[in-house]
């Protein structure tokens, strides 16, 4: 689960998107969630410069064809790069089919992100993290779908 969701200040802006939900509360009391911040574990700085994927999606960042920029111009599609592996090697190592990922981040968005302008216009796609999980046969939801990815869990552990 990104780590921003569970109250950790992890955001580019310091800040945090705290999802206050019964079922996540229980996950954590069973011991079901491993937390991460794929740009923080990949050695970015809280806080750090906005960033969007430029004219592309996350899989086209994984495939080499698109990049992720910093407001200012900054190219930091390695960190994101990097950071989507480190996501993938805990799924592995925890046996972990399942991703609760925050929406519209240009790593974790599952099913938009921003467009690459800066202009707050969001477009269909995913980020670079979310992307490189699926691609891995991870089912990634959103916090905007905890309920189906709770549906998801029950399914896999029939």
């Amino acid at each position: 689960m990104s780590a921003c969701l569970l109250g950790k200040k992890v955001r580019y802006d310091g800040g945090s998107l705290s999802v206050n939900d019964q079922l996540i509360e229980q996950w954590v009391s069973e011991g079901r969630i491993v937390s991460l911040c794929p740009e923080v574990d990949a050695g970015m700085s809280i806080p750090r410069k906005p960033a969007e994927i430029f004219e592309g999606s996350g899989s086209s960042v994984l495939d080499g064809e698109a990049d992720v920029i910093e407001k200012g111009g900054n190219i930091v599609t390695d960190n994101f790069i990097v950071g989507a592996s480190i996501a993938l090697e805990l799924c592995k190592k925890f046996n972990i089919e399942i991703a609760i990922l925050t929406e519209a981040s240009p790593s974790c968005g599952s099913s938009f992100i921003y467009d690459g302008r800066f202009s707050g216009n969001r477009i269909p796609s995913m980020g670079v993290t979310a992307a490189l999980l699926r691609r891995n046969g991870i089912q990634v939801f959103s916090q905007y779908q905890i309920a189906d990815a709770n549906k998801a869990i029950h399914a896999t552990s029939a």
